[in-house]
């Protein structure tokens, strides 16, 4: 008889390739899981692992089997959110992944309500660019996801948040400060500070600007950062211009917003949204927490009808 112990050793190998890692993830000792394993390899009579290979593999046939294992866990998983729904109680551990071009912004608008309506909840939150919440997704290290879509990424499913203009911030001795308000078309520019690969609102200003620039030589240095804080302090120190998303505007001075320059035309939106694989658990807790962003961000920013959406990919 397979045990749900067995299979979720094998998840833990799959997620981390290495058989110590796994069984002090699993809080057993090694020749423990490794008995388990080799036990059930001999039950089905395949090779879920190969262990020749540094990191250890799955076989074509373990990958199979790794993905119903997966399936059957999320399962179970869900048992509980049904037990709980009966008890009427709001409690255990909601995982969330979310980009740092929003977690600065989003977080500290909703969190607080949270940990203090649901003091049974435990809300355990990360950081991380778009393609680690993917892959947190898809090993079962995360429940959901806060960032920005379309992905159009096999196996996950989209839940639209909310929708954030996106704003220009213009040095004042710079050219596009004259104009009142900025086409697509002023943003091909040299002069632009981007943040650097991995995060998904680079691309997304790559593509509004509709060049893939990778010079920065009129700017009066070459700098990656991963902060749209920093970008910010660039531009008011070293001259340039960036664009920013609303959120990350919204409790500007007003110094600050002399500096933010609109789009005239087609208005630039990013679509954020709630991200789960196809077959997750946890749909209470998920919906909760939608609930509770969409309650407290601006209301206007709901609607998808306040201008077009720009794909990163």
């Amino acid at each position: 008889m397979i045990s749900l112990v067995q299979l979720e050793y094998i998840l833990a190998v799959d997620t981390y390739r290495h058989f110590a890692k796994a069984a002090e993830k699993c809080h057993v000792t090694q020749p423990t899981l490794s008995m388990q394993l080799r036990k059930l390899e001999e039950q089905l009579d395949v090779k879920i692992f190969d262990r020749t290979k540094q990191p250890v593999m799955p076989t074509e046939a373990g990958k199979v089997i790794i993905e119903q294992a997966r399936n059957i866990i999320r399962e179970r998983d869900k048992l509980s959110s049904i037990v709980e729904e009966f008890k009427g109680t709001i409690s255990g551990k909601l995982r969330v992944g979310i980009i740092p071009s929003l977690a600065p912004y989003l977080v500290p608008m909703f969190v607080g309500h949270i940990a203090k309506t649901y003091p049974l909840l435990e809300l355990e939150i990360q950081e991380l660019v778009t393609e680690e919440i993917v892959n947190k997704l898809k090993t079962d290290e995360l429940d959901t996801g806060i960032l920005v879509t379309p992905l159009k990424e096999p196996g996950i499913k989209e839940r639209p948040l909310f929708y954030e203009e996106i704003k220009a911030y213009v040095n004042p001795g710079h050219d596009l400060s004259k104009k009142k308000t900025l086409s697509v078309n002023d943003l091909a520019s040299p002069n632009i500070w981007v943040l650097s690969q991995g995060h998904c609102f680079r691309h997304q200003v790559l593509n509004l600007c509709a060049f893939k620039q990778e010079s920065t030589a009129e700017l009066p240095f070459k700098y990656e950062s991963g902060s749209l804080e920093t970008l910010k302090k660039l531009v008011e120190k070293e001259g340039g211009f960036t664009l920013l998303p609303e959120l990350a505007v919204n409790e500007f001075n007003d110094k600050e917003k002399a500096l933010l320059k609109e789009f005239g035309g087609v208005n630039p939106l990013r679509e954020v949204s709630l991200v789960v694989v196809r077959n997750f658990a946890k749909e209470r807790l998920i919906s909760l927490l939608e609930a509770n962003i969409k309650n407290h961000v601006p209301q206007v920013m709901l609607s998808k009808d306040r201008g077009q959406v720009v794909e990163w990919r």
